[in-house]
Parts: structure tokens; C-alpha cells; sequence
């Protein structure tokens, strides 16, 4: 059985390093480790509408306890994060992956709003570019242009050892600038541990 990634890279998933082939391998997986999140004042109000739609999450925050939850079920692979913020508050962000035909994927936060992306192998980093927006109605599949939302996409994987990796997310508008991102250094571990606590872990340098 491949993953959803293993099908979409093809023949360049070979050149990607242990630590991210353990991140996307077949199967139900998990990862732990922790994140910073962060997007400038102004972006607060629109966080809290995107978090309501199920789109990325609303507190900011550093060093937060972040476990990533993943299966897959037939032409779909889920993703469940729970986010642990150090003053006790808890935060969820789920959302599912469905392939889009030759290296490009769309990442749906609900029933009808979702991202697509193309994923290539660049180096020995997995990079992410976002396409455009995608509202689903039915059967259709709208495109909506990236500027007019929240802007261009950009996620960037690099292993940091054999099981782990660190991964940096950004969205930067074209006349705002950066209004949004998150980072993070993970571990990929045997089997569910949405309960597991999370031990210490570094963050890559902003």
C-alpha cells in the first residue's frame, strides 16, 4: 500500500530522507512535538472567523505541545492536530488531503472550502505551493485566486534525523505581507498518542 504522498511523488519519493518518508508513511501515524504560532495584531478578528469555518487556528502562541494525528481511508488520508497551549487551553484543527491529479493535493478544513497545492521534492526538502482556493458546491470546484483570500501558500519539510523532521508554514498576501504562520519540530512515532504527553522539543530558528 502507498500513501497519498508516496502517489503523488512518484519516482522522486526515493529521494526524500528517512525522516520525512517516516512522516508520510502508509498507515494510520502520529507525530509529536511543538510549534510557535504566529500573525500580526490585525489578523486576530479574521482568526477567529477562519477558526469557526475550521480553518487554521486562532491563539497565538511558542513552544505549544502539538500532536498530529493521521489516517487514511480509501482516496483520502485525515488529519487530526491537537494543540496543547502552556496556559492549559486545548485547540483542534482537523482536516482531510485528496489527491488532484499529477503532483497536487487539495487540503479541505470542511464540506466545501479547501486549498489546493503542487508538492515537489526540492533538494532534500518536501516544498508545498499553494495553487488556489477551492469552494466545493456538490460536484463543482471552484477556483478562487489567492490574492483574493488570504494569499500564497508556502510549507517547506526538512528531516532532522531519521524519525523526525521540522516543517515551516507561511501565508503572505501580496499587499499585506506575512498574515500568518506557524513552525515546528516533530517526531514520528509508532501508533495513535493523541494522549500521549509531549516531551521538550527545539524549534528551528525563525
Amino acid at each position: 500500500m502507498k500513501s497519498l504522498m508516496q502517489q503523488m511523488l512518484g519516482d522522486a519519493w526515493t529521494q526524500l530522507p528517512p525522516g520525512l518518508q517516516a512522516h508520510y508513511r502508509p498507515g494510520a501515524s502520529t507525530d509529536v512535538g511543538h510549534m510557535d504560532i504566529e500573525c500580526p495584531g490585525f489578523m486576530q478578528p479574521g482568526l477567529w472567523v477562519l477558526g469557526w469555518l475550521g480553518a487554521l487556528v486562532r491563539q497565538r502562541g511558542r513552544a505549544i505541545a502539538t500532536t498530529v494525528d493521521k489516517t487514511e481511508a480509501g482516496p483520502r488520508q485525515y488529519w487530526r492536530r491537537t494543540l496543547r497551549y502552556p496556559d492549559g487551553a486545548v485547540a483542534r484543527f482537523d482536516s482531510h488531503w485528496e489527491l488532484a491529479g499529477g503532483n497536487q493535493l487539495v487540503e479541505y478544513v470542511n464540506p466545501w472550502l479547501g486549498l489546493k497545492m503542487a508538492v515537489q521534492v526540492q533538494g532534500s526538502q518536501l516544498c508545498y505551493h499553494g495553487v488556489c482556493y477551492v469552494l466545493r458546491l456538490g460536484r463543482m470546484r471552484l477556483p478562487i485566486p489567492e490574492w483574493l483570500a488570504l494569499g500564497h501558500t508556502t510549507i517547506v519539510e526538512t528531516a532532522t534525523g531519521p524519525r523526525s523532521f521540522a516543517m515551516d508554514f507561511r501565508l503572505t498576501h501580496p499587499l499585506l505581507g506575512q498574515v500568518f504562520r506557524y513552525s515546528g519540530a516533530f517526531e514520528s512515532v509508532d501508533g495513535r498518542a493523541s494522549e500521549r504527553p509531549v516531551s521538550g522539543s527545539s524549534l528551528p530558528s525563525a
